[in-house]
């Protein structure tokens, strides 16, 4: 295989997972203070969108990347 076969691939798979998930989001939990048995925490929500514009080009980029990687030279 080619290696712009290899990389339409991939290509393809992010912009399906993008169109699937939307981005990539995670929480963190943050100590604010202790007081002897009491400790005071709060959550920290973290992550970027993938908008669906940039999954479609993802997708078609890498349809065309297939097709000319595919190609017998």
């Amino acid at each position: 295989m080619k290696l712009a076969a290899i990389v339409g691939i991939i290509l393809i798979i992010i912009g399906i997972l993008g169109f699937a998930y939307g981005g990539l989001g995670w929480t963190t939990q943050k100590k604010d203070a202790q007081l002897g048995p009491l400790e005071i925490t709060h959550k920290e929500s973290h992550g970027f969108a993938f908008p669906p514009i940039a999954s479609g080009i993802c997708i078609l980029g890498g349809v065309v990347l297939v097709i000319v990687g595919s190609r017998k030279s």
